[in-house]
């Protein structure tokens, strides 16, 4: 089958994950990292203990009220519950939409700077994505990576080299029926400042939709999940929850083709609170295109949900994850006060983040 044979379904499922006051849970973790979140919890990375966590999160009462989509690593889509039930079917009955991780990891590039990388995977991809949406995913997510550094970087063969990736990529999931989010993470390493970040972030994302649209690719049935726009996490000057969503709001406006139907910031080592605030201060501003803006949260949704769970507990562990859930279901409506719901302030930065 051709892209033109999923095009209205490709649309329809980009909408749905963009329903408004509601995200995603990215909860694909490679078995490396989750191995490193349940060891910090003093849990074995096992199978059993990551079908038992993940399980966990996918019976969530009432969670689809405020997860519109959840991306897996591909053990688990293909993986059952405790129970027996596939975890497909788990999110189904929560009225959660299956995505999968489809990268295969960062490399370095050759020619380009020495902290850069290209996301590697392309190599049979339409068929891997065609086995994936045979076995219930409906959507996908490739992370290109780029660093804003103090000799110039990124430098415009690793933006181009990306760009043309993510294109790649997102063209050819949808010719097997997949939605395919589109990530260019700008880290958070360095100390240049918010303006600084802003100005790379738009041409890195300008840089993203010309390759896509030399790709054909189908807008209306993407995502975007970009960084927020942020000082770096060694910048003497900090920026206030309302510079934050100003900025970011401006880089995206500069960018961002009105046609995408929703942008799903990823929390890039925010503490979990602050990915709720800055989310809710950017639903207060009015923008000029009609994109909805909501999450795609990993660590800021799961690690209270971790601590809570810590490898026995599913009851602790489903009330952080649906205290989280509803703070940043809240948020992208711009209706969360600050605090309202439990919360770690826990800082999550992690330096040259890899997964």
């Amino acid at each position: 089958m051709a892209l033109s044979d999923y095009t209205s379904e490709l649309i329809s499922t980009a909408n749905s994950l963009a329903s408004p006051g509601k995200g995603i849970l990215a909860v694909d973790e490679s078995t490396k990292t989750i191995g490193k979140r349940l060891g910090s919890i003093g849990v074995e990375n096992t199978e059993a203990n990551r079908q038992a966590y993940r399980g966990m999160l996918f019976t969530a009462p009432g969670l689809g009220e405020f997860i519109s989509g959840a991306i897996l690593f591909e053990e688990t889509l293909f993986q059952n519950h405790l129970d027996g039930d596939s975890m497909v079917s788990k999110l189904g009955r929560l009225g959660i939409i299956p995505g999968i991780k489809v990268d295969k990891g960062l490399r370095p590039l050759a020619g380009a700077g020495a902290v850069e990388t290209l996301c590697t995977g392309l190599d049979g991809l339409i068929e891997r994505a065609a086995d994936y949406y045979a076995q219930g995913a409906r959507f996908a997510k490739w992370r290109a990576v780029l660093q804003i550094t103090s000799d110039g970087g990124p430098t415009a063969l690793a933006v181009r080299e990306n760009a043309w990736g993510l294109a790649r990529y997102a063209r050819s999931v949808q010719e097997s029926g997949l939605v395919p989010i589109v990530e260019p993470e700008i880290l958070m390493d360095g100390n240049h400042s918010i303006e600084t970040t802003a100005c790379i972030q738009e041409h890195v994302i300008q840089e993203v939709y010309n390759a896509c649209q030399a790709n054909g690719v189908l807008l209306e049935g993407t995502l975007l999940k970009p960084s927020m726009t942020v000082p770096g996490a060694d910048c003497s000057t900090q920026s206030d929850p309302a510079q934050v969503a100003a900025m970011t709001v401006r880089t995206l406006e500069r960018s961002v083709p009105a046609s995408v139907p929703g942008i799903v910031f990823l929390s890039g080592g925010l503490s979990e609170e602050a990915a709720s605030v800055y989310l809710n201060q950017m639903n207060t501003i009015e923008r000029k295109a009609k994109w909805n803006l909501g999450f795609s949260y990993g660590r800021a949704l799961q690690h209270s949900c971790l601590k809570g769970w810590g490898g026995t507990n599913i009851e602790a562990g489903q009330k952080a994850l649906l205290a989280r859930a509803q703070a940043n279901s809240e948020a992208s409506l711009g209706r969360y006060v600050p605090g309202s719901q439990p919360s770690s302030d826990e800082q999550l930065f992690v330096s040259g983040y890899t997964y």
